[in-house]
């Protein structure tokens, strides 16, 4: 993938990893997918693999990505769901002709009704959203502790107390924040 672009926060939840497409959106926002080929590049990673994209499938990925965000935050925090944004996840579901297929392996695949049918992945990213904030699987929405983050995540931890979207970035970010602070407030003394 090309050095010029961000690198992926990539996550177990789909449609949660897929709303990390654009992080600190309280900051300087980081748009993950500026380009159709970074949303193919993502989907392919994500085992949705579609052979192209076109500026207004990006345009829907990103309408969808921004509505799973707002109904995943009301989700977290107790909120009515925003009616558009059921509306776009609920279309994009429906339109989507993807199946869910069995591996030799054991595991759960996804076929797109054609390689190129960015559609459909969107569809199979709705359907996981909708069994996330329709609280079908073993988890729990929250939003990540960094001020300059609050992305909506899917905590599975035994305790669901995670706190950040990603500990390599957001966590890492707000210790290394608070031992700074620790160390203005009490300095080593000078030997």
């Amino acid at each position: 993938m090309p050095a010029e672009f961000p690198d992926f926060r990539l996550g177990s939840v789909l449609a949660t990893s897929f709303t990390g497409t654009l992080s600190e959106r309280h900051g300087s926002a980081v748009e993950r997918i500026p380009t159709p080929q970074r949303l193919v590049d993502w989907l392919t990673v994500n085992g949705l693999a579609v052979d192209s994209c076109t500026t207004a499938q990006l345009d829907l990925a990103r309408e969808l990505r921004e509505s799973i965000h707002a109904a995943a935050t009301a989700a977290a925090i107790q909120d009515p769901l925003p009616a558009s944004a059921v509306h776009v996840i609920n279309d994009r579901s429906a339109r989507g002709r993807a199946a869910a297929v069995l591996t030799p392996e054991g595991k759960r695949r996804w076929r797109l009704s054609s390689a190129s049918c960015v559609e459909d992945a969107l569809g199979v990213i709705a359907a996981d959203a909708i069994s996330i904030i329709a609280g079908e699987r073993d988890g729990k929405l929250a939003l990540c502790a960094s001020p300059t983050c609050r992305a909506a995540f899917f905590d599975t931890s035994q305790s669901r107390t995670r706190k950040w979207c990603d500990m390599n970035t957001c966590g890492n970010r707000q210790k290394k924040a608070r031992f700074i602070a620790k160390q203005r407030k009490n300095p080593e003394p000078a030997e």
